[in-house]
């Protein structure tokens, strides 16, 4: 991956494995993507399709059976997946912050959420008492929590589900991170408050200038938040590019499946709403090729015998946009990794499998759309 001038985090051929009685499971195979400073990065896919395993690689938060292979993270330079316990103790939570899913489970019940908050800032700052709750009470205020200084005594039960989620992104925000990684902060929400927290984020990611990784399933969260889209599928990200162009020109077969049952107003409510059929592979027994193939509704004998590298497309920006499919290989290619090997081609209308080729040096990079306007 070649990075530019912007770059904050670049993910190069990271690969996650989970150890397991029945073998190993390839939860994060072969990934790259890069997120830019003040950059909303949408990482979406079905469930156990590697979203949350890839963000926890990135932050070495993998459970005990988790080993990252191959790859690495480097976050302003430094391989986050080199450093030492200590060294990453004074990243996370200060330049790198997480909100997870459910915010409840990651909150002490013993505590209130004042002191785990200070907690945070006197770990990673040298503000004095007064001034860290100073700090606490006009963060959980530009979160729209009420009478901050009253709240910050109470325990994490005596908050609703969604005062509760606020309060997770308040630890998450206190330090001021230039990066933070969202694991489906919405999902366990319903939709109004879903809706008051993506804008909220959405505020906040202005006014701090801030990047954020944003994982969910949610095709309509990813348009609405996103200025670049990882479509990740059975631990492969198999599209990468510019949200506008993803949405209005996929390129991957399975991109095109998840678009196609997002609910839309102008739909007969007598329809039923459409699905992908079949389901994702089993990751501790990929196949040897595609790994969408039993899905896809273009397979080609080539799928079933190699691993599609990524193929290029314009833009109308400088923005990437990538697909690993069989279907563009008429297209300008990225050099083979080490999750597809082979160099493979079209000339001619036949599938040219290795030899010289005009493969292109580097691989995902882009800038900022912003500059221009699971497993767990």
């Amino acid at each position: 991956m070649t990075e530019n001038t912007n770059t904050l985090l670049a993910v190069e051929g990271l690969s996650t494995q989970y150890r397991t009685d029945s073998g190993p499971i390839r939860a994060v195979d072969d990934n790259s993507i890069t997120v830019d400073e003040g950059e909303v990065l949408g990482v979406v896919g079905e469930s156990g399709s590697g979203k949350s395993s890839l963000i926890r690689s990135i932050m070495r938060l993998l459970p005990d059976n988790g080993d990252i292979v191959d790859g690495a993270a480097r976050f302003k330079g430094r391989d986050l997946s080199e450093m030492s316990e200590s060294d990453l103790r004074e990243i996370r939570g200060n330049e790198i912050s997480m909100i997870f899913q459910h915010p409840i489970s990651h909150l002490n019940p013993a505590y209130t959420i004042g002191d785990q908050i200070e907690d945070v800032l006197q770990a990673h700052t040298d503000l004095d008492e007064a001034e860290r709750w100073d700090r606490i009470h006009t963060t959980l205020e530009q979160l729209g929590i009420p009478a901050p200084e009253e709240r910050a005594k109470n325990y994490p039960h005596e908050f609703s589900g969604g005062m509760a989620q606020r309060v997770a992104i308040a630890m998450a925000l206190i330090c001021q991170p230039d990066l933070v990684l969202a694991d489906e902060p919405t999902s366990a929400l319903d939709v109004t408050i879903q809706a008051q927290i993506i804008d909220l984020l959405s505020d906040l990611q202005d006014e701090l200038d801030m990047s954020i990784i944003w994982v969910t399933h949610d095709m309509g969260v990813v348009a609405e938040v996103s200025d670049t889209v990882a479509v990740m599928y059975a631990g492969n990200v198999v599209e990468y590019g510019p949200v506008r162009e993803i949405f209005e020109a996929p390129k991957h077969p399975y991109t095109r499946a998840l678009l196609e049952t997002v609910p839309r107003h102008d739909r007969d409510r007598s329809e039923r709403f459409n699905t992908i059929s079949g389901s994702p592979p089993d990751l501790s027994d990929l196949p040897t090729g595609c790994v969408f193939q039993d899905r896809c509704p273009d397979e080609m004998d080539i799928c079933g015998e190699h691993r599609p590298q990524y193929y290029r497309f314009d833009t109308e920006r400088e923005d990437e946009h990538l697909a690993k499919c069989f279907l563009h290989a008429d297209q300008p290619r990225v050099p083979p990794s080490p999750s597809a090997p082979t160099d493979i081609r079209m000339e001619n209308g036949e599938f040219v499998v290795g030899g010289d080729s005009d493969v292109e040096d580097g691989g995902p990079t882009h800038r900022s759309a912003q500059t221009d306007g699971d497993s767990r």
